[in-house]
Formats: C-alpha cells, structure tokens, sequence
C-alpha cells in the first residue's frame, strides 16, 4: 500500500538526515518531539539549534488526517470529505553566512469522499537559499537535481526547476528567495508514470536531499566570514521569513487546518533584521546576490 510504504519511508529518511547532519555538525545534537494532533494524527519533529554548524535547523515528519477543511474543500471543488497527509520536511540555517539556508520537503496526500479514495498525489522539492555566490556550489546542487530527475524523464528537471522558479518568487519584493531547485506537485497516477513510480522517484529525491547538500555545507562551514556577513544573512533572512508568511502553501495549509504551530514555524530562522531600505553597495558580494534573485538562471 502506497500510503503505507511513504510513511514507514519518510522515518527511514529522518534518521538518516539527522544522523548525517549531526556529524556535520560535530557537537549539536537534534531533540525530539513527538505530538499529536487533536483532529487526526501527528507526529515526530527534531531540532538542532545552537550547534557549531547549524543556527537551527529541524527536520520534521508529520501524517495528519482528518476533515478536510472548508478553504480546503473550496479549493479541491469537493464537499464533506477527509484527507490524509504525511510528509517530511526539513530547514536548515548555518551559523556561517557563507553556507547557505536549505529547505526541502517530500509529501503524499489522499483525499476521500463519501468514505472512498477520491484523489491521490506527490508532491516536494528542494531549493537552496544563498547569501553569497559561490557558482560552483549551486552548479552541484541543480546538477545532482537534474540527475535524479533525468532518470524518470528528460523534461522533468526543467519542468520542475522552471515551477520552484516560480513557487518560490516574492512577489512583493520583485525577487526570488533564492537560486531555486525543484518544486514538483499533484504526481499522479498516468500513462507515463504510476504511482509506484512516482514513489520511487520520491526516494531517489529522498537521496539527492542528502547528495546536493551535506557537500555544500561541508565546503562552507569553516569559510572565514566578518560582521558584515552577519548582518548581510540576517537581512536577507527577513526575506525568507516573508516568503514563508506570505506565500508558501505548507505553511497557510498547516495554519488552515490547525497544525501545530511549533513545527510549522520550524523554518523560522533565529535571528533576523528587517533595515529600512537597505542598499546595497555597486559591486558588492551582495548586490551581485540581488542581480541573480532578480532573474532565474539556468546553472546547469
């Protein structure tokens, strides 16, 4: 059974980022939280924070089932049915603004309807938020994204790449979150591709969360860095907290139906700033950050 199948997978997965993030770290160790939810479900959330490496970072296993809600309900063109959801989703923010934010997630949903499966969808991604260029860098990230992909079908890394692109765009600002990924969602069963193939495809992702960015930030966490990092990576911090608030689905999904708000406001960073109209300086690191979020680029 699918369902089944992804939730014993996304536990698997923790474990094995946790493990793998710790020995990165060195000294931080992640705390678990098991909760539950009062309508239906709930789940395993583990945060690190303070460590040598990481600022925070969580990595977040949820399966929440219950009424869909009536936003929901709306949204699906459907009337009185119950959903089914799990997913893992993991943030992380380094204490060195060299080694960039990183955020990913991998879900299953079902819907129901007079008592039997409507509906039944993937969904995830995974993007990289910089605060200073380093090319190569987000070069091995899309690649390593572009070779899992590839595997299932030629037109799906840029398919996948255009849509994170555009998932994650603040509108507002006129400017991306970061220098993009994958954003993929509603994978159904079709003739191209079925849902046990869609599952797979989900844990070759699983793997590339693992491949395309432990090496990043394993380059980046000793890279000497001053004050006027610090405070560049919590300005544009500001930025991402924006997006999360503003724009991204998980978070107005898990807010809708009552999630719990410690796990899904995970992601926020610890310490941010919002300047009045801070500016770059011309030919700074930084304003050759902004000119790239300003315009997606093709890395691979």
């Amino acid at each position: 059974m699918i369902k089944n199948n992804f939730s014993k997978y996304i536990d698997v997965l923790q474990c094995e980022i946790t493990a793998a993030l710790e020995k990165v770290d060195e000294l931080g160790k992640f705390k678990k939280d098991v909760w539950s939810r009062e309508k239906g479900g709930g789940g395993l959330t583990m945060v690190i924070e303070n460590g040598k490496v990481f600022e925070k970072g969580g990595v977040n296993v949820s399966k929440v089932h219950g009424k869909l809600p009536k936003s929901m309900a709306e949204m699906f063109k459907t009337k009185d049915s119950d959903f089914y959801a799990c997913g893992i989703s993991i943030v992380l923010h380094p204490k060195n603004p060299m080694a960039p934010t990183f955020h990913a997630n991998l879900r299953y949903f079902e819907l129901y309807e007079n008592g039997g499966l409507k509906d039944r969808w993937f969904g995830g991604g995974l993007d990289l938020t910089p605060y200073y260029i380093f090319e190569n860098d987000i070069i091995h990230f899309h690649t390593k994204c572009k070779i899992v992909c590839d595997k299932y079908n030629s037109s799906f890394y840029n398919n996948y790449k255009k849509r994170c692109d555009e998932y994650f765009w603040n509108s507002h600002r006129n400017e991306a979150r970061g220098v993009g990924g994958l954003f993929f969602d509603y994978c159904r069963e079709s003739k191209e591709m079925s849902i046990d193939r869609w599952l797979l495809f989900i844990k070759d992702m699983g793997q590339c969360i693992l491949d395309s960015y432990i090496p990043i930030v394993e380059k980046r966490k000793k890279t000497d860095f001053n004050n006027i990092n610090i405070n560049w990576q919590q300005i544009r911090r500001g930025r991402y907290v924006e997006f999360n608030l503003l724009h991204d689905k998980g978070t107005l999904f898990g807010l809708k139906t009552k999630g719990r708000i410690e796990s899904i406001l995970i992601s926020m960073p610890p310490k941010v700033k919002w300047n009045y109209d801070f500016k770059t300086k011309k030919g700074s690191p930084e304003e050759k950050l902004i000119k790239i979020l300003e315009s997606p680029k093709n890395w691979v």
